[in-house]
């Protein structure tokens, strides 16, 4: 079994090299990490390629996440001209993405932004084909929280196929890890795959 060490490493640090170690054909690998929020980002990486997962806290800050490939596939890799190694997303190419950066839309009056970003998550649920994934960051992962106003339409979109990812390293910052009211958390290199591989961007 291979130990990766990444406690006080930024997401989306831990659940890049525990995809390296395990495409570096690692069997088993136990990755160490200081938040919840990043043992919750390898175990969605490990359920995604069906890999065996389970996990302790030995102390507030500390926990050991072991991650078994149970005989099946490492993770694909490609290598760029660079050399660098960058892990292909399972989902297919395509579609629209909106990541939302903000609780608010545009510059001015705060009330008014806060009305305008809600009627635009709404009128996402009436297009034709809704967008691939909503993506939320920064102080825009309060529009996901249970408190917001925005997530009877968030559930809607998510009913019709749309993905609801919020960063993982957001929710954190604001003390929002309980508070999560519709989709699933995410870390950084994930949305970076997602854009990536989008047909259409909106940035909000």
């Amino acid at each position: 079994m291979k130990t990766i060490d990444v406690l006080g490493k930024p997401c989306p640090i831990p659940v890049i090299e525990a995809k390296k170690a395990l495409a570096d054909q690692c069997e088993e690998i136990k990755v160490k990490v200081d938040n919840i929020v990043a043992v919750q980002n390898i175990e969605k990486m490990a359920n995604g390629y069906g890999y065996g997962f389970s996990y302790v806290e030995n102390a507030k800050d500390s926990y050991e996440v072991i991650v078994n490939r149970g005989g099946k596939k490492p993770p694909l890799v490609k290598t760029g001209k660079s050399g660098s190694e960058t892990f292909q997303d399972s989902s297919p190419p395509g579609g629209l993405i909106v990541a939302i950066g903000r609780n608010m839309m545009g510059e001015g009056a705060e009330e008014l932004g806060k009305i305008l970003i809600k009627g635009f998550i709404y009128s996402l649920t009436e297009l034709p084909t809704p967008p691939k994934y909503v993506i939320f960051f920064n102080s825009g992962a309060y529009l996901t929280s249970n408190e917001a106003n925005t997530v009877d339409d968030l559930k809607s979109l998510s009913q019709k196929g749309t993905g609801i990812l919020t960063c993982g390293t957001c929710i954190n910052f604001y003390n929002l890890q309980d508070k999560l009211a519709v989709g699933s958390i995410c870390n950084m290199y994930e949305i970076a795959e997602k854009m990536a591989s989008a047909a259409n961007v909106i940035n909000i």
